[in-house]
């Protein structure tokens, strides 16, 4: 019965020598028509199989080439070579399917990232891209264990909807009807009544506006689904599909909000570096081995396991947008010219400003708060002066914002006023308000990019490289 396998990670750890086993995996190399190193994906280690080639049959041999899939049977033994606990002496192989080695494109020997991106359906099988997705795994199934364990309730919001949280216009339509000849109305327009939903619809951008919906009953929830940006942006942050966690919390302030976020990051990844601790360390000598490639000046000069560490071990720093925009006007870089976009206040700060801050600055993660009311979105909560809302950016070390929040505003009549100042569709959105109407509360919330806290926890630098299957301008493999 397949099902009678143990794990190569087990095999390696928790076997007893001695015992007779059977692993199944992949073929990543085979020497001398006698060591077979076989992996199945639950570590980077692989299991040197060792076979008696002498009374193996010639073409049996010629067919553990690199990439072919194998059942193999034997004698787990204390291992002869340095570097492995046990072998595997083999009483028995099995090929479950060939891989020609003339063709097979992951030979054993280092591949660039870029080669890697190009045959992505394959890349699962390096030890990078599999460190990286258990890494993933984990921090995913973290998520879900700390909202549990603090009372939060887990709610689907929907992926097609008829509302733009955002406010950015930046939506992937989505329609039924005949692109290139669709039915108009008198005027012109696209008549989308005669669509499948009767109205515009789109993929959603984030799921916070019905996670308010469920914060005003239940209290706590939180959302972690699949979000879309049609924004075309070809850079190593962006993706136009990628997977946010949001959780919305009744009778909670900004200040509130922030500690939730903080407590919410350290835990996820002191989870990871209990739990991923190899995989980690194979992460951080790969970021090692790739900082001494870069210029002196665009190197951390912090390792990966060490970020991680000063992470968990350190409080955040928190400081408003206008100390923000102050220290920044202060800087060497800025009185230098080496900022590409200017600063005052007033602006979006761009990624280049928010990692001065994180890793010239303060050396820590920060948090920012106070941002002003015209870069932001509609539902946040307005300050007293007028000028202000409030919000909570958390910035990250090599990535800059990791999450987006604020408390939420609660007033019935500064929302309205501010929806119609930016001329949204109150009858269309009667179903949000209806929340400010009916027993309204102080309530907050925020969004982490997943792929982003990805990106941080593993140390790669490029986007693309944390998500399966990614979805960017121009490619929608798979």
């Amino acid at each position: 019965m397949l099902q009678k396998r143990i794990k190569i990670k087990d095999a390696l750890v928790l076997a007893p020598v001695g015992s007779f086993i059977t692993v199944m995996g992949w073929v990543r190399n085979f020497r001398s028509n006698r060591f077979i190193d076989i992996n199945d994906g639950s570590c980077n280690a692989n299991l040197q199989a060792v076979l008696e080639f002498e009374k193996e049959d010639p073409a049996l041999l010629r067919r553990i080439t690199t990439g072919a899939s194998v059942k193999v049977s034997g004698e787990l033994v204390a291992s002869q070579g340095k570097g492995q606990r046990v072998e595997l002496k083999v009483d028995h192989v099995d090929i479950f399917g060939d891989s020609d080695a003339s063709a097979y494109p992951l030979q054993p020997k280092r591949h660039s990232l870029e080669f890697l991106r190009e045959i992505a359906h394959l890349r699962f099988r390096t030890n990078t891209f599999g460190a990286v997705f258990r890494v993933r795994h984990a921090l995913a199934f973290a998520v879900h264990q700390f909202y549990n364990e603090r009372g939060f309730l887990y709610l689907h919001t929907p992926i097609i909807t008829a509302s733009d949280a955002e406010g950015a216009g930046e939506l992937f339509r989505v329609t039924t009807l005949d692109a290139a000849n669709p039915p108009l109305t008198e005027d012109g327009r696209v008549d989308f009544k005669q669509d499948f939903f009767g109205k515009p619809t789109n993929l959603t951008v984030s799921g916070q506006l019905e996670g308010e919906l469920g914060a005003m009953a239940f209290s706590e929830i939180y959302t972690f689904g699949p979000t879309f940006r049609a924004e075309n942006s070809n850079t190593a942050r962006h993706l136009a599909e990628f997977w946010m966690i949001e959780p919305e919390m009744a009778f909670c302030d900004l200040e509130d909000n922030m500690n939730l976020a903080e407590e919410f990051i350290r835990y996820i990844i002191s989870y990871v570096m209990k739990h991923n601790e190899e995989d980690l360390q194979f992460l951080d000598k790969r970021l090692e081995e790739e900082e001494k490639t870069k210029p002196e000046a665009e190197r951390s000069g912090m390792g990966l396991l060490e970020k991680l560490n000063f992470v968990v071990d350190n409080p955040f720093e928190r400081i408003t947008y206008t100390q923000a925009i102050d220290i920044l006007l202060q800087s060497p870089a800025y009185k230098k010219k080496k900022f590409k976009f200017d600063v005052s206040w007033g602006i979006d700060m761009q990624s280049e400003h928010e990692r001065y801050l994180v890793e010239k600055h303060f050396k820590r993660p920060v948090i920012v708060t106070n941002y002003p009311k015209e870069i932001k979105a509609f539902y946040m909560r307005q300050n007293d002066d007028g000028k202000t809302v409030a919000a909570m950016d958390i910035l990250a070390p090599g990535i800059g914002e990791i999450v987006g929040g604020s408390q939420r505003e609660e007033r019935l009549d500064k929302l309205v006023e501010r929806m119609e100042e930016l001329h949204l569709p109150l009858e269309e959105l009667s179903w949000y308000l209806d929340t400010r109407r009916f027993g309204t509360v102080p309530h907050a919330g925020f969004g982490l990019g997943f792929e982003r806290m990805v990106q941080f926890v593993t140390g790669m630098g490029n986007i693309r490289d944390v998500i399966a299957f990614p979805r960017t301008p121009n490619n929608c493999e798979f």
